[in-house]
């Protein structure tokens, strides 16, 4: 049939005959049906070259069974051989497919690989490179149901028990059968346990696999390990096996602290506080509680229990002279080099490892509610580094501190030290806090080196934390990954797809204040794009809003700025003032979005100043301000900051009124913005300096400026911003033909 179709010869076509008549077992209706459908998908297909039909054997082979060939197949299954069927039951236990090796070494049955090759040749299962398939989902589901349900989980129980005893040899097998062995396990569960001692055997062995897909960063799959070997732990499980409870209730609340299932994170923790013997045994899980409250909108209570637990292990890390504990700190550096630091001793104390744990937990903390206090942590990360040795946290302390430095204008200095906190972090030889580490590091490096060039390092920054399973700051790796990224002028449409990744994984994680910042973003490139969505926030969401003055201050940044870009006089005013209201509350390291809002709030400064009379000193002043700022921050990074400070350079210019240095810096914020490649702000500068010559009315020079930035302001992706400057234009050429007409 299939050579008469093809118009060839029985000998060209028997291979393709083979495996049509493997697929079909040689039914009409379903070789002709078959055979349109491989030339569908092009596995059977004309070649003009030959003047033939062509075909991909292996391919066909390969390829799964059509559905109504599983269903014909699935009703004569139980025309085979007991033997056979009982063979194709043991095969659907392990899934669709197991490799021959490994069905072969399971002892289950002598027969079974003599079995498995008479349902390879009735067409039941596919043999492929050595591995037995299932030709179809439904011939496997047949197959796993021709045992009743309590039978299966006997089985699957009994499996699981004779293939642990196969945990021997090469690290790579031992992991493949680790996790098949468990989960056969599981798929028994605790009803299928016949031997008391089984219950021990299963809630360890799921502790070990659940270990193994942690190192692997599968932390859905881990919880699911911890979660079933608990269900395998009797009534006196805490009384006879205490030590096993302790690490699968911790680590399966790690793992739900990773994943946002609150919910479950909860009750794991109030079982340990109930049950564990000893303050210092609960101490991970309150620290995994600290986490929770600190990712969602109870940030101070997660301060508070945090500086709680750590008096209890008498730390104590309040205080009133922050000059003074600088100094301190100092005076204690001094006394080390840096190969000293990178060469210390590691931490041994297990109590003092936790308190390290806290402290670091306090760092991103504290730095939104408590900036002041910020330091104290910092200095007493270092104290106890240089006392008692290096744990996975001390990195963060000295990166902490480099910001601290840089914050407070010696960037020089910050720079060093948050180069000798990646140097630490690679010898202390833990990833644990690498996502927060290369977070803080980054931020600093955006005052030192190429904006562009420091997007990279919050990617690693992203995955270095996701591989720790700490998904929060994989999120502030993210979120400072997309404002880099708009602040650098990144292609807004792709920072709107970073945004909604973000803004994703922060849903999924239940990370509400994070979420929120990310909206922040999402909602000014989708202004400038033209769209204008609007962020819809959850009612957690908008009470954050409302009281986090961080967030809140950030809003009225974003909005200002916009109103700004799209000359919104009324509504830039009354944002940048809430604005202003709300600076004391800033952070207490140095973040990149200061340098770029000193920048914009400068802009809008002078822009004021030129149009309020009765306010203009106080907004002049606030403009000279930004614009110093500016200056100092260009001797680190000529790169970044130069474009910046010639512009507000200009605009200062423009508002007092001189003419020709006005023009030679808008010139040379054009120039820098163009070398360096801040797309964005090459248009901004263009935009700014056709308003200046608009003032002196020249034409020329202003429809120049216009056209150079609807160019740029197009290449950055912002559509909305060149439909209103084109509005402008309108306005502006209608104005110049009533004076003419005048």
């Amino acid at each position: 049939m299939v050579s008469e179709t093809l118009c060839l010869s029985p000998r060209l076509t028997r291979p393709l005959s083979n495996a049509i008549y493997h697929k079909t077992k040689g039914n009409p209706l379903f070789v002709s049906q078959l055979m349109r459908s491989l030339n569908k998908e092009g596995l059977l297909r004309p070649s003009l070259s030959r003047r033939r039909w062509e075909w991909d054997t292996k391919k066909i082979r390969s390829r799964r069974l059509p559905d109504d060939v599983a269903i014909f197949l699935t009703d004569s299954l139980g025309e085979l051989p007991g033997k056979v069927q009982r063979a194709l039951f043991v095969l659907s236990c392990f899934g669709a497919s197991s490799e021959s090796a490994f069905v072969e070494s399971q002892g289950l049955d002598r027969n079974i690989l003599k079995n498995l090759e008479i349902a390879v040749a009735e067409g039941f299962v596919d043999k492929i490179n050595d591995q037995y398939r299932f030709a179809h989902d439904r011939i496997q589901e047949a197959a796993y149901n021709t045992t009743p349900a309590h039978r299966r989980r006997i089985i699957h129980f009994k499996y699981g028990i004779e293939l642990s005893s196969l945990l021997i040899g090469d690290e790579d097998v031992i992991t493949s059968v680790l996790f098949t062995a468990v989960n056969q396990l599981n798929l028994g569960g605790p009803p299928a346990v016949q031997d008391e001692s089984h219950y021990f055997t299963a809630a360890r062995l799921n502790l070990r696999a659940g270990k193994k897909a942690m190192e692997m960063s599968d932390y859905e799959t881990a919880y699911s390990y911890f979660d079933s070997g608990i269900s395998f732990l009797r009534k006196k499980h805490w009384q006879e096996h205490y030590a096993l409870s302790l690490e699968l209730y911790s680590l399966a609340a790690k793992c739900a602290l990773t994943n946002g299932d609150h919910t479950s994170l909860k009750f794991l923790i109030a079982e340990v506080a109930a049950k564990a013997h000893f303050f210092e045994d609960k101490l991970d899980v309150l620290y995994f509680e600290t986490c929770a409250l600190a990712y969602s909108s109870r940030l101070a209570e997660s301060i508070e229990k945090g500086l709680d637990i750590l008096s209890k292990l008498g730390i104590e890390v309040r205080g009133t002279n922050v000059k003074a504990r600088v100094q301190e700190t100092k005076d204690l550096l001094s006394s080390h080099t840096d190969d000293e630091i990178l060469n210390s001793k590691p931490m041994t104390d297990s109590t003092m490892i936790i308190a390290m744990k806290f402290l670091g937990k306090l760092e991103i903390g504290m730095n939104h509610l408590m900036p002041k206090s910020l330091p104290y942590v910092t200095f007493k990360i270092i104290e106890l580094s240089l006392t008692h040795g290096m744990s996975p946290v001390s990195p963060l302390g000295f990166a902490y501190y480099g910001s601290y430095l840089a914050k407070q204008g010696n960037i020089n200095k910050g720079y060093h030290y948050v180069k000798l906190a990646l140097s630490l972090l690679d010898k202390v030889g833990s990833r644990e806090n690498a996502g927060e580490v290369i977070f803080v590091c980054t931020l600093v490096k955006s005052y030192v080196e190429p904006l562009q060039a420091t997007l990279e390092y919050h990617h690693e920054g992203y995955a270095a934390a996701m591989a720790s399973g700490d998904s929060s700051q994989a999120v502030i790796n993210l979120l400072a990954l997309n404002s880099s990224s708009f602040f650098a002028g990144a292609n807004l449409q792709r920072i709107q797809e970073q945004c909604s990744i973000t803004i994703q994984l922060c849903e999924e994680r239940k990370m509400v204040i994070f979420m929120v910042q990310a909206q922040q973003f999402q909602r000014s490139s989708s202004k400038l794009i033209g769209t204008g969505e609007e962020p819809n926030h959850s009612s957690e969401g908008q009470d954050i809003l409302a009281s986090n003055s961080s967030v809140l201050r950030s809003y009225h940044y974003h909005t200002a700025y916009i109103s700004f870009i799209f000359r919104s006089y009324d509504d830039t005013i009354e944002n940048i003032e809430k604005y202003f209201a709300l600076q004391e509350n800033t952070w207490g390291i140095l973040f990149l979005a200061q340098a770029v809002h000193a920048f914009h709030t400068g802009l809008i400064s002078f822009w004021v100043a030129r149009k309020s009379k009765e306010q203009r000193l106080r907004w002049y002043q606030r403009g000279n301000q930004s614009k110093l700022a500016l200056r100092r921050w260009a001797e680190s990074s000529q790169w970044t900051f130069e474009n910046k400070w010639y512009l507000l350079e200009a605009e200062e210019s423009f508002c007092n009124n001189d003419v020709e240095s006005a023009k030679t810096y808008y010139e040379k914020a054009v120039t820098s913005a163009k070398l360096h490649k801040f797309v964005h702000e090459e248009a901004l500068a263009h935009e700014l300096a056709a308003y200046f010559y608009f003032e002196l009315g020249e034409r020329e020079q202003t429809m120049e400026h216009l056209i150079l930035a609807h160019e740029k302001y197009l290449e950055w992706g912002a559509l909305g911003k060149c439909e209103s400057l084109l509005k402008f234009v309108d306005f502006m050429k209608k104005l110049w033909h009533e004076g003419a007409m005048s």
